[in-house]
Parts: structure tokens; sequence; C-alpha cells
């Protein structure tokens, strides 16, 4: 068991330490605007559309879970090479626009010294901030990767999984059971799809064709909203009844049996994952301090070379 733990813990310190070190000041002296450069961006992109700060977060949280946070999420794709942004999960990734205004502007202020992949940690922070979630300094100074496949999306966690491959899917990337909880209240913000849980509502398994761990009249709801036949394009449901406000309202919705996903419900699979939950359901200031604390961490993950001219192409 101890060697276990031993060789556990040596894949998170190569995980972790796979980033090049990040400091709070990297562009004191050479961009000293930036912070508010971005937060404008994402301020000016809000105002205009509530549904800017939860496609910032999720843009961060894919770019960071593929190839670190390297801003390869944001690479179009070329010729034959098909990028992340087309693979299956990320296809209602949105948004890209904002941190290409902010890329613009902060060009024109400091050009060729701030990385995409430092323009999207940052927009993600203000995006919580600007929905009444916590603000926590960003450590800056990642580096844009070159690489971007469609293919590799397939590591992404998905809505469909149980708490073992969720744990497995963070601990790849030296995150802990803590941040996986943590960063799950994410969900807190945005819209969901009837394909992403449309497994919990019909031909659930061979006894139940319902979720059984679904509260009834919300399944009901659900259904309704995502009917057999005639069913809308884009339909779907808000993730939580306060959808554009970043609050703990998610873990309170799971204890009620109300999650969205077969994934945010595996969070009560086992005491510790769901004493977590009780815990961020009952203080709103625990989970913005373990969110702020794991988002640093996970923003940590970087792999990337050069800082790209044009967010959306390599130099």
């Amino acid at each position: 068991m101890a060697v276990m733990v031993a060789f556990l813990n040596l894949i998170i310190m190569l995980v972790v330490s796979t980033g090049k070190s990040l400091s709070l000041n990297y562009y004191e002296k050479t961009c000293p605007d930036l912070e508010f450069i971005v937060a404008q961006a994402v301020k000016d992109a809000t105002a205009k559309d509530k549904t800017v700060p939860a496609a910032l977060l999720r843009m961060h949280f894919h770019d960071c879970f593929i190839r670190g946070c390297d801003a390869s999420v944001l690479l179009n794709s070329k010729g034959n090479n098909k990028a992340e942004k087309d693979g299956p999960p990320n296809v209602s990734l949105h948004a890209f626009y904002v941190i290409d205004a902010a890329k613009k502007a902060v060009e024109a202020s400091c050009p060729g010294v701030v990385s995409c992949a430092d323009i999207l940690a940052l927009a993600a922070r203000d995006a919580v901030f600007l929905s009444g979630g916590p603000r926590w300094d960003v450590p800056k100074g990642r580096k844009d990767g070159r690489t971007s496949k469609a293919n590799e999306t397939i590591q992404l966690p998905g809505p469909t999984f149980k708490l073992s491959q969720l744990r497995q899917s963070f601990s790849q990337r030296g995150l802990s059971g803590e941040d996986l909880v943590a960063l799950s209240g994410g969900h807190t913000l945005g819209f969901s799809h009837c394909s992403s849980f449309q497994n919990r509502i019909r031909n659930f398994d061979a006894t139940h064709d319902v979720d059984p761990l679904l509260n009834p009249s919300f399944a009901a709801k659900l259904k309704s909203i995502c009917p057999l036949k005639n069913q809308a394009k884009n339909a779907g449901t808000t993730m939580d009844p306060s959808s554009t406000t970043f609050d703990n309202t998610y873990y309170k919705l799971i204890l009620q049996h109300k999650g969205l996903f077969s994934s945010d419900q595996a969070l009560l699979d086992n005491p510790d994952t769901k004493n977590l939950v009780t815990k961020f359901a009952t203080s709103q200031k625990a989970f913005y301090e373990a969110f702020a604390k794991s988002m640093i961490k996970m923003g940590s993950i970087n792999s990337g070379q050069e800082v790209r001219k044009d967010c959306r192409v390599i130099n």
C-alpha cells in the first residue's frame, strides 16, 4: 500500500511539474494592465449575453484536461487535422470570440507578450467573479501549445461517469477527491442539452426506465423537456435554477437527488465525497475557498511552447 501511495504521489508530481513555474507577477513589468483588459472584455460580453461566464469556465476546464492549460482548445481545425474544439464533447463550447476580443486588446497594449492560455485562465476567473462567485489571484506564465487533436477529447470526464472513473480522470492530472467535488461545483453555471442526461430518464437499466436515484418529480420534468418525439433541436435545461449565479445551489440539489448528470449524483457514492457535498451545501464560504484553491491547482497544469499571435492558429 505504501509503495502504491508513493507511486501515485510520483505520478501526481510528474503531472503537476510538467507546468513551467507560474507566478502572480509574471506580467508586472511587461503587461501591467493585462488583468484589467481581460476583465473588461469578459464584462462587455457578459452584458450582452448572460451565458458567456458559463461558457468561459467550461472552456478553461476542457482546455486544462487535455494536454494541460495550453489553449489547445482554442485552435481551429486545419487541413486533415481535426482540432479539440471539433471533438464531440466540445462542439457545444462557445464564446471563443470573447477570448479573441481580449487577445486583440492585450496585443494592442503589449504585443507578443501574453499567452492565450493565460488570457483564458484569467477570463475563467473573471467569469466566476462576475457571476457572484469568489475571486482569486491567477498565477501566470503559461505557454500556448502547438498540438490540438479532436480524438483526444475522449479523455474528458463525461456526464455518465461513475465515481471511480471521475476519480481516475482527476488523479491522472494531479487533482484530489476534494478538487473533484469542488470543481464539479462549476455546474452551478450553464445549460445542458438533453443528450447529457438522457441516460437517466429513459432505458436506465434492465429493471428501471428512470434512474431510481433521480427525484421522481424532477425526472418527470426532464422527460417533458426532452420528449422522445419532436424534440426541439437545442432542447435541454439549466444546470440549476440560478444558472447565471455562481453559488452552492448545485450541492443542495444533489442532496435532494436533483443533480442533472449521473456524474453529479455519483459524488454521493462514497463517504468522503458525500461529506464534501454536504459541507459545500451547508457553507457557501467553504465551497468558494475550495473552488478557488482547486482552480489554481488545475490551472497550473501546463505544457505549452509559445506565445501565439492569434489564439486560433499556431505561430
